[in-house]
């Protein structure tokens, strides 16, 4: 079993115990034998499903961070991470830990070692290697009271172990700051954006001034009940739904099943918010699948070469037995937006391609043809931010 590592810098270090008060943008904290795994789906919702591609994603903490108050001037952070490697493919950089300081960037690092989840996408099949305990430390701190924020790697699930500083530590205030629940795919997690704190909802959230709570689930967008009853049970002041590029991934339905599971969802999130301003984004562009439909799958000859890359499995012509594509897709949400909107003025609509469409792709293309890269990811962002938090902007108001 891994074991804790013996700190060694001079420092009067101070443990405080890992506790829900000190973690926020996660649904449910499990503890573990080697501490405190964050998780951002409810135990009762994983039971639901047991699908490994859901259990990985919404165990990888994106939005996630420890909030604390201190005097500290160095602190450090035991995990244990689990980190993902590619049979075939290049080497997956570690993940990054973001520091905040009074809400500014304040440092970056990364922790080695940890348990190693290798897939092989030729044959779906995966092993688990254990690795130890790392340290993540942040040290020269300014010394007066200050809130601090330690941003979890939004690409590695992270079991956090302990925390020292070198002054006491307490719960940070609550700011007033609104709350913007996000759910959407692999994009929305933060698929190959640079850090945690510079996924594309980090951005925008910090850009609007909200506390973020980001479902963005790898692979599983999918209208899952159990995700629309976690919406529904989220305090939140506004919500934004991405929807669309992993029903047409997975080829999970077809357009007639489409429309009333979108409703269906709708439904249940206005269960628990009736009217709080609720933002439907459909897919950005991603030309493989606009009028191509799923499933997608990995190009095997990319992979040969080290590089992954994916490709489309179906055919245009399946469209007309109603395989989804991007473009079937927008246009039913558009219908169904605008249909619901008579009777619900907070329901609001956004086209996904004004985030990222034809132009973007021709300056930052899909480097592998599904997810965008980290400057992707920052204009995706901040032209959220103008688009959603702006004036004007469904949640321009609310959001103040």
């Amino acid at each position: 079993m891994p074991t804790t590592p013996t700190p060694t810098t001079p420092y009067a270090w101070i443990t405080t115990p890992l506790t829900a008060a000190l973690v926020r943008g996660a649904q449910d904290l499990e503890r573990t034998p080697r501490g405190l795994l964050p998780h951002r789906l409810p135990a009762w919702a994983r039971a639901q499903c047991a699908d490994p591609q859901l259990l990985m994603a919404e165990s990888q903490p994106s939005g996630v961070r420890l909030v604390f108050r201190t005097r500290a001037t160095a602190v450090e952070l035991d995990t244990l991470a689990t980190k993902r490697v590619y049979a075939g493919a290049p080497p997956r950089p570690d993940g990054v830990y973001d520091l905040l300081v009074d809400g500014r960037p304040a440092g970056a690092a990364s922790v080695s070692g940890g348990d190693t989840l290798e897939i092989d996408l030729t044959t779906g099949s995966a092993e688990l290697r254990s690795g130890p305990v790392g340290t993540v430390r942040f040290t020269g701190l300014p010394g007066h009271a200050k809130d601090v924020e330690i941003w979890l790697p939004h690409n590695e699930t992270t079991e956090l172990v302990a925390l020292r500083t070198d002054a006491p530590v307490e719960p940070a205030p609550d700011r007033g700051r609104k709350v913007w629940l996000h759910h959407g795919s692999s994009i929305s997690h933060g698929s190959d954006a640079a850090t945690p704190t510079t996924t594309w909802p980090a951005l925008a959230a910090s850009l609007g001034g909200v506390e973020l709570i980001n479902l963005g689930l790898g692979g599983s967008a999918l209208l899952d009940p159990f995700t629309a009853r976690t919406l529904r049970d989220t305090p939140a002041d506004l919500i934004s739904l991405k929807l669309g590029i992993n029903l047409v991934n997975a080829d999970l339905m077809r357009l007639r099943a489409f429309g009333p599971a979108v409703h269906g969802f709708l439904d249940t999130v206005r269960e628990g918010h009736p009217d709080t301003p609720l933002l439907v984004v459909s897919p950005i562009l991603c030309p493989i699948h606009e009028d191509t439909p799923g499933p997608s799958a990995p190009d095997f000859a990319a992979l040969s070469s080290g590089r992954l890359r994916f490709r489309a499995c179906g055919d245009p012509a399946e469209r007309a037995q109603g395989k989804l594509t991007l473009n079937v897709i927008r246009e039913e949400l558009a219908r169904i937006v605008r249909e619901r909107a008579a009777a619900d003025q907070n329901l609001h609509l956004l086209d996904g391609r004004d985030l990222y469409g034809a132009a973007d792709f021709a300056e930052l293309p899909l480097p592998d043809g599904l997810h965008p890269d980290a400057a992707a990811h920052r204009r995706i962002g901040e032209r959220f931010a103008e688009l959603a938090f702006g004036p004007g902007a469904p949640f321009a108001a609310s959001a103040s």
